[in-house]
């Protein structure tokens, strides 16, 4: 193992890792003699540039490869077997995903509450790349995302139903015959499944990322984080297993919100210019949506991604403003304050992982989230903690926790509380329709309902663009070695990759493939990032506090 070093480094004095500042200030650098890329292969054949780590690479592209092959030879052999994988997972394996997830947030409000929140990322001189208010936009853009407009109508609705009817779907056995505690119970779980339990995982990664990059002067990638636990092994083949399930894990996170986002743009073009939907259409939108998201990706990040999120959030804002005041305003406005308080009195019991009545909706919701939630954490995780430098670790959590956990309640509770309120004064169209459809119905009763709802299309659409191309950069991070400059062309690759893998998965199996795809490799790497709450701890530990 490497031995640890005191150091004093300023930016003038170390250049640091690869496109990653030198810490500012005392901190305890990692003394390791690995040079990042120094086992990649670099060369260029047929005008195509290539830098990339050969090991992770080739046998994350392979398996990869094959799994979308195989899927797409044999789709009536897939199904079943996606649906089996799922329905094994939730039934005999929710607990891990529930146990993994309490750790995270008990970590997260513990590190908040004792002297290591003290520890600055960056070191104890660094200051903040970005104010507050750009701080938070960028939090709160993380946040935001695909899974929030296919699950924003549908999920408060639907947990409203089976709280009112009761039995093993309904979260905590439901609220029987009780139309008001019905509600309340309905969004109190759909708070918890876009709460504090995502973001604490979310947050987690960051910080781990954060404090071994910034303050120890790692490369910025996932096995940099188990240099406490592996000692210089982290370059070896330990470390290319845990950047091997990163990439496995984000991609196939990515592909269950691609899935997601091209049934939900097929269903709204249906709803409003009566295209068919079909596989065929759904298809016809991946290949669409990922040619514009290379565009994307040739453009480069600063005029690419920077632009099309600014557009998104501003849509997105307007989009929940509109449903807000055009909506049922006090109730909403109400409704936010009394939903956050139904969270919190429910959340011990939703969080429980053992000896539940409500193991249906225990496995096929909560399970089948806190996956979700892991599978996309290297993803979102580089993301803030790209942007998180120079903030101490008491505010990075406080922030990363609480401001998209707010956002998340404002919107569940504008859109899934309008949906409620229209389904109880007696409009059943929103609760008969398909999950993908119920956001362009409860639109529908709404002034403007064509223009809103072309607008949710766009949305969706710009999502989509915004995850692959930026999930794109961080998978071609992690297979190259911790390098933030490869070449475009690995890029591109990897966001084809994402594209074929949400047709496999939609051709071979739909929602079920999608969730079975995720679950599976939500599973290991649910593991990894247990291993990982160690590291932080030892991290903290041995920095000095500012």
């Amino acid at each position: 193992m490497g031995n640890n070093s005191n150091s004093s480094n300023t930016p003038e004095s170390n250049e640091g890792t690869e496109g990653i500042p030198s810490p500012e200030g005392r901190t305890n650098l990692i003394d390791t003699d690995y040079v990042i890329g120094q086992d990649n292969i670099q060369t260029k054949k047929l005008g195509i540039d290539v830098d990339l780590h050969g090991k992770v690479f080739m046998v994350s592209s392979l398996l990869v490869l094959f799994f979308v092959v195989i899927t797409l030879a044999f789709p009536d052999q897939s199904g079943p077997l996606f649906n089996g994988a799922r329905t094994w997972l939730t039934g005999n394996l929710s607990w891990v995903f529930l146990f993994a997830a309490n750790i995270f947030v008990l970590l997260t409000v513990v590190l908040i509450f004792t002297p290591l929140g003290k520890v600055r990322l960056g070191g104890p001189k660094s200051t903040p790349d970005f104010s507050y208010a750009g701080w938070f936009a960028m939090l709160f853009a993380a946040g935001m995302g695909i899974g929030l407009m296919f699950y924003g109508v549908a999920e408060p609705l639907t947990h409203f139903n089976t709280a009112f009817e009761g039995g093993d779907w309904a979260p905590l056995s439901g609220a029987q015959g009780d139309q008001q505690g019905a509600i309340s119970l309905s969004m109190a779980a759909t708070i918890f499944h876009w709460g504090l339990h995502p973001w604490a995982t979310y947050a987690v990664v960051a910080l781990a990322l954060a404090l071994f990059s910034y303050n120890k002067g790692l490369p910025l990638t996932m096995r940099s984080i188990f240099y406490p636990i592996l000692g210089e092994r982290v370059w070896g083949w330990p470390g290319h297993i845990i950047d091997i399930l990163a990439v496995f894990a984000t991609l196939f996170g990515l592909a269950t919100s691609l899935g997601l986002g091209a049934t939900q743009a097929s269903a709204g073009l249906h709803y409003l210019f009566d295209t068919p939907n079909n596989n065929v259409t759904m298809v016809v939108l991946i290949i669409g949506i990922t040619l514009v998201a290379l565009g994307s990706v040739v453009a480069g990040v600063d005029k690419g991604v920077q632009r099309l999120s600014q557009v998104n959030m501003g849509l997105a804002f307007l989009l929940l403003l509109f449903v807000i005041v055009v909506g049922p305003t006090l109730m909403i406005a109400t409704g936010f304050f009394e939903n956050l308080l139904s969270y919190f009195k429910e959340l011990p019991a939703l969080s429980n992982p053992f000896g539940r009545e409500d193991s249906s909706f225990m496995g096929g919701w909560t399970a089948f989230y806190w996956a979700w939630w892991i599978s996309w954490s290297p993803f979102v995780g580089m993301f803030i903690a790209r942007v998180s430098r120079g903030r101490t670790v008491r505010e990075f959590l406080i922030a990363v926790l609480l401001v998209p956990m707010l956002v998340s309640v404002l919107w569940m509770t504008a859109f899934g509380g309008t949906a409620i309120e229209q389904y109880t004064a007696g409009f059943e169209g929103v609760a008969d329709a398909a999950v993908e459809l119920q956001l362009f119905e409860m639109l529908g009763q709404l002034p403007l309902s064509a223009i809103t709802s072309f607008v949710g299309i766009v949305l969706v659409m710009v999502f989509f663009i915004t995850s692959s191309d930026s999930g794109s950069l961080v998978i071609d991070s992690i297979t190259s070695g911790g390098k933030v400059d490869a070449p475009k062309s690995q890029r591109i690759f990897w966001a084809l990759i994402e594209g074929a893998i949400a047709i496999a998965l939609l051709l071979g199996g739909g929602l079920e493939a999608l969730q079975a795809a995720v679950l599976t490799t939500g599973l290991p790497f649910a593991l990894v990032l247990l291993a990982g709450c160690y590291a932080i701890v030892k991290g903290l530990m041995s920095e000095p506090r500012s």
